[in-house]
């Protein structure tokens, strides 16, 4: 049960829940239900607020890995910043927006929070230099995914090589089947799941072209992918549409167009800012 660091402890303690002692689990939920008034709390407090003992609540906090009350509650104060997870924040049918408004943030910003814990830099470091070693670039993905390739090849000035992202599978499989050594082909697919972009990814790994994924978690996908770039996220498909994985997939390729222009040098981000001077200018002709 010790809470792992790179797991925020409000989606930590969603996931323990259920396993937690009858009586533990009453300060679970006390903490679920009102993080603010814990932190404030004394031990007394948040006993009599839990109805249980002091000696419970110690128990809980050392249980949750840390050495006491005051500790537990410095984390849950650091935590609570960003945002209570989904897992502790359902959204029912009769929330008034405010609420619903309040848990639809803390749902966004606690997932983004776990995708950048989660998110491998080493897996990011090598996605970069092959980008900066390719020759061209492109970008597949179907529904939701097809957004964020369409989103991506936007930012072809800051990857400075030519980018592509067609959406219509046919196109893709085509842009697979032509693919050669020296080019770099991204899959995005936060099921890894989706055929058609696994077949794709593999396709195009076969015809030499360095692929890298992007996906929730360990897929199909990155079976197929030479670098594997998993962006968790708290995720409900099945209820949700996918907004929030989304939203940390177009973060993750903000991060990747950024760190290419910056390897690239000065020359071509002179060239970035020419172009964005050019743009602005030109939006005033309309």
């Amino acid at each position: 049960m010790v809470a792992d660091a790179a797991v925020p402890l409000l989606e930590h303690l969603g996931n323990v829940l259920p396993t937690l002692r009858a009586s533990e689990r009453k300060v679970a939920q006390l903490v679920a239900d009102n993080p603010s008034f814990f932190i404030t709390a004394t031990m007394a407090m948040a006993a009599e607020g839990a109805g249980v003992s002091e000696p419970t609540v110690m128990r809980f906090c050392t249980n949750m890995g840390f050495t006491g009350f005051q500790q537990f509650k410095m984390a849950l104060a650091q935590t609570l910043a960003l945002g209570i997870p989904a897992t502790l924040s359902t959204i029912n049918r009769h929330d008034p927006i405010d609420v619903l408004a309040t848990k639809i943030f803390d749902h966004t910003i606690s997932s983004l929070d776990r995708a950048r814990h989660y998110l491998d830099p080493k897996h990011v470091e090598d996605a970069v230099q092959a980008i900066v070693d390719g020759a061209s670039l492109t970008f597949v993905g179907l529904g939701a995914s097809a957004i964020i390739a369409i989103d991506a090849e936007q930012k072809s000035a800051l990857f400075g090589i030519p980018c592509s992202a067609p959406v219509d599978p046919h196109q893709q499989f085509i842009a697979a089947s032509m693919a050669r050594p020296g080019e770099v082909l991204v899959a995005i697919s936060n099921t890894g799941r989706t055929q058609s972009i696994v077949q794709i990814a593999q396709l195009a790994r076969e015809n030499g072209a360095t692929v890298i994924g992007i996906s929730g978690d360990t897929t199909p996908l990155l079976e197929h992918c030479d670098i594997p770039l998993i962006v968790r996220t708290i995720e409900d498909t099945d209820i949700y549409t996918p907004t929030v994985s989304r939203l940390a997939d177009l973060v993750v390729i903000d991060v990747l167009a950024t760190a290419v222009a910056l390897r690239r040098g000065p020359e071509h981000m002179d060239r970035i800012s020419h172009m964005k001077e050019g743009l602005t200018k030109f939006r005033q002709t309309y």
